[in-house]
C-alpha cells in the first residue's frame, strides 16, 4: 500500500520522507501541482480516512485505511428503537408496550426507507457510502432521525440528483402507507382537563384521511409516524446546501443554487415571524449555516437531462404538500 500511494502522490508532490505506524502512513512531502494533489486526495477519501497538516514548516499528508464500523450501526438502530418504543409507550393513556412497538416499527420503517432511498442510488452510482446510523434520543418522537455518511467526490450532476432525490421520495411514499395504516387503527382516548397536543396537519395527510375514510378527532400514534414522515421530508427538501433539497436544486440548477441558499434563510425566518412559530425561526438560522457552505461541486458538472428535471419539480410539489405552517399547537383541555 505504502510503496502504491507514494508512486501517485509523487505525480503531484515531492516525497521526501515516510513514516509508517500501524495502519497509518504519513507523507511529508513538497507540493509541486497544489489542485492536483487537491483532486488525488479527494478521490483517496472513498477508501481512507484522509487528513493534512502543515506544522513545524512540513506538509504532511496522513492516510489511514477506512474501516466501516457496523458494529455501531447496529447499536445505534438498537437504542433508538428501545427509545422510540418506549415513547411510543407514552402516547396511550396508560403505559403500553405493544403500543409502542407498533409505533416504532412505523417511526423507524419510515426514517430508514427514506435513507435507503439515498444507500440504494448511490450505491448505483459507485459512491461509497455507509448503512443509516439511527440518533436516539428521548423526545416527543423518540429519535432525531437517521443519517448515512458519504465517502468521496460526488461523480456528475446526475449521480448528485438521483441520490438527493430518491430518499425524499422514498421518505413520502413510506409515509403515505403508514399515514393510511395509522388511520385506520382505532384510537379513542379521553383526555380530560389535560394538555394535549394538536398537530397542523399538510394537504398530503388531509389527502390520505379523506381517502382512509378518518373522521376523528385524535390519530394513532401510528398514523403520527406516518405525519413526522412528512414533516421530516418538507425539511429534507428545504433547497439550502447539505438538505436533500439543496442537493437536488443544485443539480438541477447548477452553481446559481447558491443565490437560491441565501434567500431561503430569510424566507423561513420571515414565516417564522408572521406565524409566531419558534420551529421556523430556528430553521432559518440552521439553514442560515448551511447557506454558509459552499456545495461541493460534482466531478462532471454538466446539466441532467428533461426527465430529471421534471422528477425534481415534481419532488419540490410533493415537499410543499407536507408543509404546514404550524405544526404544533399545544392546547389545555
Amino acid at each position: 500500500m505504502k510503496d502504491t500511494l507514494r508512486r501517485e502522490i509523487e505525480k503531484f508532490a515531492m516525497v521526501y520522507h515516510v513514516e509508517e505506524s500501524g495502519d497509518t502512513v504519513r507523507f511529508y512531502v513538497q507540493p509541486i501541482d497544489f489542485e492536483g494533489l487537491k483532486t488525488f486526495l479527494e478521490n483517496l477519501t472513498m477508501d481512507y480516512d484522509v487528513k493534512v497538516q502543515f506544522k513545524f514548516g512540513e506538509f504532511v499528508i496522513e492516510l489511514k485505511k477506512h474501516r466501516e464500523r457496523i458494529w455501531i450501526n447496529l447499536a445505534l438502530l438498537i437504542a433508538t428503537f428501545a427509545s422510540t418504543t418506549i415513547m411510543g409507550a407514552g402516547m396511550f393513556e396508560r403505559f403500553d408496550l405493544v403500543g409502542g412497538l407498533t409505533y416504532s416499527v412505523a417511526i423507524m420503517f419510515v426514517l430508514g426507507f427514506h435513507e435507503m432511498g439515498h444507500y440504494i442510488f448511490a450505491r448505483r452510482w459507485g459512491m461509497k457510502t455507509s448503512l443509516p446510523y439511527f440518533i436516539p434520543f428521548p423526545s416527543l418522537i423518540g429519535t432525531l432521525g437517521a443519517v448515512i455518511r458519504h465517502r468521496g467526490r460526488i461523480p456528475s450532476r446526475k449521480a448528485l440528483f438521483d441520490v438527493g432525490v430518491s430518499g425524499p421520495l422514498f421518505g413520502i411514499f413510506a409515509s403515505i402507507l403508514v399515514t393510511y395504516v395509522g388511520l385506520k387503527m382505532k384510537f379513542e382516548p379521553t383526555y380530560k382537563g389535560e394538555a394535549t397536543l394538536m398537530l397542523g396537519t399538510p394537504p398530503l395527510f388531509d389527502l390520505i384521511a379523506k381517502l382512509a375514510g378518518f373522521n376523528g378527532y385524535y390519530i394513532h400514534p401510528v398514523a403520527f409516524a406516518g405525519w413526522v414522515g412528512m414533516f421530516v421530508t418538507f425539511l429534507n427538501l428545504i433547497p439550502v446546501g447539505q438538505l436533500d433539497g439543496g442537493h437536488v436544486l443544485r443539480a438541477m440548477i447548477g452553481e446559481r443554487a447558491e443565490i437560491v441558499y441565501r434567500i431561503i434563510p430569510m424566507i423561513l425566518i420571515a414565516l417564522g415571524i408572521v406565524t409566531n412559530s419558534s420551529i421556523w425561526l430556528f430553521w432559518g438560522f440552521i439553514t442560515m449555516f448551511f447557506a454558509m457552505q459552499k456545495h461541493p461541486k460534482p466531478m462532471v458538472d454538466e446539466p441532467i437531462d428533461l426527465k430529471r428535471y421534471a422528477v425534481g419539480i415534481l419532488t419540490f410539489a410533493l415537499g410543499l404538500s407536507c408543509f404546514t405552517p404550524n405544526p404544533f399547537v399545544v392546547t389545555k383541555g
